[in-house]
């Protein structure tokens, strides 16, 4: 059986490295746009994407909210792969996830959101609330 270090571990590391590695895709570090396995391939790219999602907001509020979302996943990151705050952190974590999988489904239909795996993204960030060494001691 995989200890529950290990556990937290692993899903701490694999949401961190998805946050940067979707930031490294808005500044262009995987590629062009266009280049095989890029999403975005630079900031303007990734504005547009962030437009088409939040359809409701005024195009002068759409910069400011992929500023905001790309300040959030690389802060998100930092902790977790420190493990500060990680009750807090997972939390936020979730809700962030759980406002992009809402957009995406309520935009382009929920099939994205499954098949970009933010579902399971944003349930492994509530698993983290779990405070896996209290539930050692229970056992």
């Amino acid at each position: 059986m995989i200890k529950d270090n290990v556990k937290e571990l692993g899903l701490r590391l694999a949401l961190s490295f998805s946050y940067l590695s979707a930031v490294a895709d808005r500044f262009g570090i995987w590629g062009e746009p266009g280049s095989s396995g890029v999403v975005w391939g630079n900031f303007e790219n990734f504005l547009n994407y962030t437009a088409h999602l939040n359809g409701w907001a005024p195009a002068g509020l759409v910069p400011t909210l992929g500023y905001i979302a790309t300040g959030l996943e690389i802060i998100l990151a930092i902790l977790l792969i420190f493990s500060i705050r990680l009750k807090e952190t997972a939390y936020c974590s979730f809700f962030l996830l759980s406002s992009f999988a809402l957009a995406m489904s309520l935009t382009d239909g929920i099939k994205g959101a499954f098949d970009y795996g933010v579902f399971t993204a944003c349930f492994a960030s509530l698993l983290l609330t779990v405070d896996f060494k209290a539930k050692k001691k229970e056992h």
